[in-house]
């Protein structure tokens, strides 16, 4: 006898919809601007700047540190009289070229390291001994070769970015997996297109990297290069506002033109190369937020 198992009758259950209860859990508001990563680089900077000011003040002497307060008062007339503005614009468009120049110079090196032998070994050697080389210490080469010049400077400028860069586009290059290399092939990519569509999108992050620390040894090189060059020509930029300033033993425009070259290093870094990031390779799934 074959036993048929009971049918049980399907029926619904309509639930009541939830009326005035919150979907989510709100979080405090203090905890809510804490989230918000500006406010807290915002506060680190005026912890920073009441620190400074207090230490001026317990040391009681102008020439050696003056304080936050006279560094800004400093900073504000040099900026309102234009001189600070003029110094800083002259600074950055030397600045601008070295480092386009050496964009185009490490994307040239890697290009052809990833696509011959002859190419790697010669990225290894040129890396293996001009790294290490302190861009400064080509200074007094670059005035010999290049004169008292604009020429000078951008000279040792596409040195130190140059190879840091190129380094870490080809570290990139060398970290893209075989399957996206393999379907680059097979959609019949090859030499710069093959490097342009394939390559470059997948090593992004550490071209990214490249470039961050490419700006940095670029601006710091800049600034110690033009307290020689500025010395040596009489003009100059940000470097040689700050040679001049503190041979007048006005140290406090000596700090307001630090604090220029920290606001510079900060704007481009928070804005220029997060809002890349966040554009690119965050929103891509590539690195974490």
């Amino acid at each position: 006898m074959k036993l048929i198992p009971p049918v049980r009758e399907e029926y619904e259950i309509t639930l009541a919809p939830l009326v005035g209860l919150p979907l989510e859990r709100e979080l405090p508001l203090a905890q809510r601007l804490w989230q918000q990563g500006w406010l807290r680089k915002t506060l680190i900077l005026i912890l920073l700047a009441v620190l400074w000011e207090l230490v001026a003040r317990y040391q009681a002497n102008d020439l050696m540190l003056p304080s936050f307060l006279q560094t800004a008062r400093a900073f504000a007339e040099d900026m309102a009289s234009g001189v600070l503005i003029e110094r800083v614009g002259i600074s950055l468009s030397i600045l601008f070229k070295g480092y386009l120049i050496g964009i185009a110079l490490a994307f040239g090196l890697t290009t052809l390291a990833v696509s011959t032998q002859l190419g790697r070994d010669l990225l290894s050697t040129l890396t293996s001994m001009l790294n290490p080389l302190p861009p400064i210490a080509l200074l007094p080469l670059a005035l010999l070769w290049f004169g008292l010049g604009q020429a000078s400077l951008v000279f040792v400028l596409v040195h130190s970015v140059l190879w840091p860069l190129a380094l870490n586009t080809y570290a990139g290059f060398l970290g893209v997996s075989e399957t996206q290399r393999m379907a680059g092939r097979n959609y019949g990519l090859r030499g710069l297109r093959f490097v342009l569509l394939i390559l470059v999108p997948a090593a992004l992050p550490s071209i990214l990297a490249g470039l961050k620390i490419g700006w940095a040894f670029a601006w710091r090189t800049l600034i110690a290069a033009e307290l020689v060059f500025g010395a040596s020509s009489g003009k100059g930029g940000l470097g040689w506002y700050i040679f001049q300033n503190r041979n007048e033993l006005y140290t406090d425009k000596v700090f307001a033109g630090l604090v220029a070259v920290i606001l510079i290093g900060l704007v481009v870094e928070n804005l220029v190369f997060s809002t890349v990031e966040r554009l690119t390779v965050k929103r891509w799934g590539m690195q974490r937020g």
